[in-house]
């Protein structure tokens, strides 16, 4: 009898690490509520706007591979507790920057850094938890991150507005500074080093993780990674563009709605966001099924944002609107235990790496493409020194959520089933 430790254990390294996918978030999402503040402060149009978003989403996007190399390297200990280091001082080079090179770079680093804990939290999971739970673990990962997100909708709004952007993101960054402290102290990156029997692959236990060339060079070569690769990230980029920068302001300028209520609303489909993950991996699990749930989900995704574009709606109906939407882009989670299992258990990694690098490379992509959009369609208008776009504006940049969720169905559509089983190597 393998003596595993308890539950509560493995929930505690577990979700220290996850603290850092939380703070990560929390940045992601945070530059939503501060538009009109860097706009002006910055002196930026729409599309240096997206442009200054989006340098996160760049340097997130380049750092996964290595990111998961590191993480099978040097393991999630070290890798989580320097990232958190480092995306302190990427804060509050952000947060006190006189122009917006300064702005650039803590951004840069932010992304950089942060681009760690969704692959160091998988990393962990596969260690501490069994292999039947993956998909569930990997899903409260989600919530963790969306607690991040909701925390920068309305409580980050009435901090800006109250002590300003800058102070609030310095506040953030001191507490990112104190969660590597607590990190490096707990966490262990195998229950062996508490005296507990390890819920790693057997192959892993016995001869340890691939070499980072060869586990790379295994993962691309498989055709479902690339499959779940651009389905991951097409289904997740339009939630994430809209939450995390222009559906604040789109809310505001064309609903009319101030900025607390707008917040409230993308923050309602970071919510659902964070419920689908949990709710839809587990169901996966239960099902023992990867690709017929995590279809059906992006095929309702993508009829929920053809009803947002194409039929007029009363505010009080885009919450439950965008509560769907948000839920079945969810089923994201789902795409990692597929990937994990389409590839060597000793490149889990490296899988996590590849898969999450589109989630937000896809996203960074479209913010300032977006922006650039909405800038063409500008008819001058500014208000307290901050562009102000139009409804025709909005639709001809929003059309690309619709083509992006439709784009996630036809990859999903092409992947093999594993019936939540490693294949065999």
């Amino acid at each position: 009898m393998k003596n595993y430790s308890p539950m509560w254990l493995g929930w505690l390294m577990w979700g220290l690490v996850a603290m850092l996918y939380l703070l990560g978030f929390f940045q992601r999402m945070a530059p939503a509520v501060m538009v009109d503040e860097l706009m002006r402060d910055f002196r930026i149009s729409g599309a240096l706007m997206g442009n200054l978003s989006a340098t996160y989403f760049y340097s997130y996007a380049i750092m996964q591979i290595p990111s998961g190399l590191l993480a099978d390297k040097i393991g999630p200990r070290r890798l989580s507790t320097y990232a958190c280091i480092f995306t302190g001082v990427g804060i509050l080079t952000f947060a006190w920057g006189a122009n917006i090179w300064f702005a650039y770079a803590g951004r840069f680093l932010v992304g950089a850094s942060v681009a760690v804990a969704f692959v160091t939290c998988m990393k962990l999971a596969a260690h501490w938890f069994p292999t039947n739970k993956f998909a569930t673990v990997t899903g409260v990962a989600l919530v963790f991150g969306n607690i991040g997100g909701v925390l920068a909708g309305v409580p980050l709004s009435e901090a800006v507005a109250g002590i300003g952007w800058r102070t609030a993101m310095t506040i953030s960054g001191v507490i990112t500074l104190i969660t590597a402290v607590v990190i490096w102290l707990v966490v262990r990156d195998d229950p062996s080093e508490y005296g507990y029997s390890s819920h790693a692959h057997a192959s892993v236990q016995e001869n340890g993780n691939l070499p980072a060339g060869t586990a790379l060079k295994s993962v691309i070569a498989k055709k479902d990674t690339w499959l779940l690769f651009f389905a991951g990230g097409f289904s997740t980029a339009p939630v994430l563009v809209f939450a995390g920068l222009w559906g604040v302001p789109y809310l505001t300028q064309v609903y009319g709605l101030d900025r607390s209520q707008a917040a409230m609303l993308t923050s309602t489909m970071l919510v659902a966001w964070a419920m689908g993950g949990p709710l839809l991996g587990a169901l996966s699990d239960r099902l023992s099924l990867r690709k017929m749930p995590y279809l059906i989900s992006v095929v309702f995704m993508t009829i929920l944002w053809a009803v947002f574009l194409f039929i007029p709606l009363p505010h009080t109906l885009l919450y439950p609107l965008l509560a769907a939407i948000g839920f079945t882009s969810g089923a994201v989670i789902i795409g990692f235990a597929f990937a994990r299992e389409v590839n060597h258990p000793g490149a889990s990694g490296a899988t996590g790496g590849v898969v999450n690098m589109s989630v937000l490379g896809i996203a960074a992509i479209m913010q300032p493409v977006l922006g650039r959009i909405l800038d063409s369609h500008w008819d001058g208008v500014l208000l307290n020194g901050a562009r102000v776009y139009n409804s025709t504006a909005y639709s001809s940049a929003f059309i690309w959520f619709l083509l992006s969720a439709a784009l996630s169905v036809v990859m999903v559509s092409l992947t093999r089933e594993t019936y939540c089983r490693i294949r065999k190597f």
